[in-house]
């Protein structure tokens, strides 16, 4: 592994952690990012893969006391019960549309351009949903009733398409759907769990010739990364909720979105044969 490797996987590692679980895409920042490293083919779709899954432990890490509760009082707790019936419940939606269509969608939709648009579009939504009036009747993800979930569920499976973010998107939805700000905030993470880790271990399977011992080590830069950032930024936005809305949020997807079309438009970056 030579240095320049070493700096992409690191860098592509921070990426990914920092905006995994914010509402502003990580696909998409991969895509756009991975492109101008040069970071393609192969390699970088099971590189994807393994920094996902370090992603993702760092919630399992950051939420381990509520998922103890709930494994422990599912025999005896009907809130634990209920609260696993509706992660399951959020979880199908995306389980089934996405065995159906994620090929055409990576076939036909995983460019720079689709993301910027789809950056645009997310975040004139969740500027909407911020604005209007929000009635809420679910205050902590125990209240949470299994119609929400289902909603959150098909919510959830608008981030198929690169750039509207999966985070944002079941946020959005919880927000539009009687959910607090803190419930689809937490919600959305609880379901990035059986979410992100279903997708890994199907990709995985799909791409396991991709695997491949000289890797390991650019895998391990990825995957440590990835952990450390993603707590960074788990942490952060659950204390930046607190006193603020996703507006910020918003606005970044827009101008990032506008800033990515224009390079296009004017032809300063060739995004043309831009590929995850």
């Amino acid at each position: 592994m030579d240095l320049w490797t070493a700096l992409q996987a690191l860098i592509l590692g921070v990426v990914e952690g920092l905006t995994e679980f914010l509402p502003i895409s990580s696909t998409g920042h991969q895509i756009i990012v991975a492109d101008l490293l040069n970071f393609g083919g192969e390699r970088a779709m099971a590189f994807n893969i393994i920094i996902q899954l370090g992603a993702i432990l760092a919630v399992v890490w950051e939420f381990r006391r509520k998922i103890l509760d709930v494994v422990i009082g599912l025999p005896i707790q009907p809130s634990a019960r209920r609260f696993t019936a509706n992660l399951l419940i959020a979880f199908l939606p995306a389980v089934v549309l996405g065995v159906i269509f994620a090929d055409l969608i990576h076939e036909y939709l995983f460019n720079p351009i689709t993301v910027a648009a789809a950056l645009v579009i997310g975040g004139i939504i969740m500027l909407w949903a911020e604005q209007r009036q929000h009635e809420v009747h679910a205050e902590t993800v125990d209240e949470i009733r299994w119609t929400d979930a289902l909603k959150i569920g098909f919510a959830q499976c608008l981030a198929m398409i690169p750039g509207t973010s999966r985070s944002g998107s079941t946020i959005i939805g919880g927000l539009l759907f009687g959910l607090s700000r803190k419930t689809a905030t937490e919600f959305s993470f609880f379901l990035a769990m059986p979410t992100m880790v279903g997708a890994a271990v199907y990709s995985g399977y799909k791409y396991r010739d991709l695997f491949v011992p000289a890797d390991f080590p650019v895998f391990a830069i990825g995957f440590v990364t990835a952990f450390i950032f993603a707590m960074i930024a788990v942490r952060g936005l659950l204390k930046f909720i607190g006193s603020h809305s996703y507006a910020a949020f918003a606005w970044y997807r827009i101008a990032f979105g506008l800033f990515i079309l224009a390079t296009w438009q004017f032809g300063w970056v060739d995004w043309s044969a831009a590929k995850a």
